[in-house]
């Protein structure tokens, strides 16, 4: 299972403070966004998170390792400003957390519960909010460490029992062309668009051919629990009805137990 590649970097150009994330072209915000999010949470400043065009040609990315690692999601983490005071003691005290930070956003980003003995508190956290990140009660999470309230501390470690996700990544993210194959019966099917797929493979034109391989975009497996619907499950996975039923195929909203569903 392939998450893509993340470089990690510092800013030497002077007159700034705080973390930034550049992008490719061929994707969007949200990990850039957990990423800075996550950041925030241990107390850097963030800028902003963008995509940079190359000057040549507009429709490439500016950054090498952006532009040839298709298809994978690449990003250009930015921490701070080694020339700015505050941000080169941050960089000093917290490097090993900021790491950490990076890592929770990418696991976050790909619906992954991480299986971790201590969390260390950020900004904003509530025992709720960590009970529900690590699928604990907020009775188990006070016993566990000992709590005689609820009030909590920016840098306080607590410990958690983490627990396997109930989806996980099976449907592999290459496509072969079978005859009747179009670019737009294979975005629908997988869940894109017919541009999408054409950036992630670095199509000029629409002919297929039979035998082509096509990278598409992954997608998960749930498995049905008991008193689940195919409104709740649209709801926890951020999509709807008609698109879960689109995607495997069904005719109505009856569900069994154990039965697979396919998750964009």
């Amino acid at each position: 299972m392939s998450y893509g590649r993340i470089s990690l970097q510092y800013h030497l150009s002077p007159g700034g403070e705080g973390a930034e994330v550049i992008y490719a072209l061929r994707n969007n915000e949200k990990l850039s966004q957990n990423i800075l999010n996550e950041l925030a949470g241990s107390g850097q400043k963030i800028r902003k998170y963008y995509q940079k065009r190359g000057t040549a040609n507009p429709n490439q990315d500016y950054y090498y390792m952006l532009r040839d690692t298709t298809p994978y999601e690449a990003v250009i983490i930015e921490y701070g400003f080694l020339d700015n005071t505050k941000d080169a003691n941050k960089l000093k005290n917290n490097y090993k957390q900021y790491a950490q930070d990076v890592v929770e956003a990418v696991l976050n980003y790909k619906g992954i519960v991480p299986d971790l003995e201590y969390y260390t508190v950020k900004a904003g956290d509530t025992l709720y909010s960590i009970g529900k990140k690590f699928n604990i009660s907020v009775e188990k999470l006070m016993q566990l460490n000992n709590l005689s309230n609820s009030f909590l501390s920016v840098g306080q470690k607590l410990k958690v029992s983490g627990e396997k996700p109930d989806i996980s990544e099976s449907i592999s993210n290459i496509y072969v062309v079978k005859a009747g194959d179009t670019l737009y019966s294979i975005a629908k099917k997988h869940n894109t668009t017919v541009e999408n797929l054409k950036a992630l493979n670095d199509l000029t034109s629409n002919l297929l051919s039979i035998g082509q391989k096509l990278t598409v975009p992954s997608m998960n497996v749930y498995v049905v629990k008991a008193g689940d619907t195919l409104y709740g499950i649209a709801k926890k996975y951020n999509t709807t009805v008609d698109n879960l039923m689109k995607l495997n195929n069904l005719t109505s909203n009856l569900l069994s137990i154990n039965q697979e569903l396919l998750i964009p």
